[in-house]
């Protein structure tokens, strides 16, 4: 019983000390990031660490996004209850949960077989129903079937690909990170028309790239 009541102070002082401080003031993504208990999407050896400010270790190489860019990206993306979703890089499957409690439905594209099961059984475990978490890559491979509401890229891009604005219904919002280390830009791109789009900046940061979307190294005689 004591580690359940210290996971819920941890999540609560989270959300005031991390998230709420770093003008993340949405009510409903506040209760979503203050009720979902991220530690079950942790790797056991890392669960203590679930509250930190700090990309926690998933496996394979890969990280959880900060609660603080987390919390910014769901207030920024401005979800709606009949909305459909897509997020780019399903990872631990923590942050399709969080847009899944916000939204209508969640397609998640993982490229990592081993991510995508374990993001599944924890989705499952969770009791979140509305997620379909798919392996493919999105860069090059996924289709999607229909037009989103909202995008969700979870990984970096150095520049961000022009499908990914395609994807967007109109009146659609993406997330996304661009850019190169040690400068990465956190983007908010809407889709006003067929082909007229605004960009808003919205923080620098830097998280790790998406497979495939890291710049090319550059040789320097």
């Amino acid at each position: 019983m004591a580690n359940v009541l210290n996971f819920e102070k941890a999540r609560s002082n989270m959300v005031e000390q991390q998230v709420r401080p770093w003008e993340v003031l949405d009510g409903r993504v506040l209760d979503v990031i203050g009720s979902l208990k991220r530690e079950d999407f942790v790797p056991v050896r890392y669960r203590k660490l679930a509250y930190a400010d700090l990309a926690v270790p998933i496996g394979e190489g890969q990280s959880m996004l900060k609660p603080v860019v987390e919390g910014r990206i769901l207030q920024a993306l401005e979800v709606g209850a009949d909305d459909e979703i897509l997020e780019v890089g399903t990872g631990s499957g923590y942050f399709a949960a969080c847009l899944a409690r916000l939204g209508r439905m969640v397609t998640s594209v993982e490229s990592r077989p081993g991510l995508v099961e374990t993001a599944r059984d924890r989705l499952q475990q969770a009791g979140i129903r509305n997620v379909q978490v798919e392996q493919a890559d999105a860069l090059s491979e996924f289709q999607p079937s229909l037009k989103y509401d909202v995008i969700a890229v979870t990984g970096a891009v150095t520049r961000v690909p022009e499908h990914f604005r395609d994807w967007l219904a109109p009146g659609g919002r993406l997330f996304v990170v661009h850019g190169i280390e040690p400068v990465m830009n956190a983007t908010l791109i809407t889709r006003m028309g067929e082909e007229q789009f605004t960009e808003q900046n919205l923080f620098e940061t830097v998280i790790d790239y998406l497979d495939g979307a890291a710049p090319t190294p550059r040789f320097d005689l």
